[in-house]
């Protein structure tokens, strides 16, 4: 991707708010966790960078 850092909305699967989280598109394929910055609880967030450069990101709790 020609920009590595990038911003992304997504929803929190726990109480639904919408956060703001930055993503390094200079990895392809990444899976960390990070905090709800609403209610706290942690959120696992998979990372892929496609072969057209888009991002498929997607968030689950904890226990999935």
């Amino acid at each position: 991707m020609n920009n590595e850092l990038k911003d992304e909305t997504i929803s929190c699967p726990y109480c639904g708010e919408c956060i703001d989280i930055l993503l390094d598109c200079s990895v392809p394929d990444q899976h960390y966790i990070e905090d709800c910055q609403v209610c706290c609880r942690p959120i696992n967030i998979n990372v892929s960078v496609n072969f057209d450069e888009s991002l498929q990101v997607t968030v689950t709790n904890e226990n999935e």
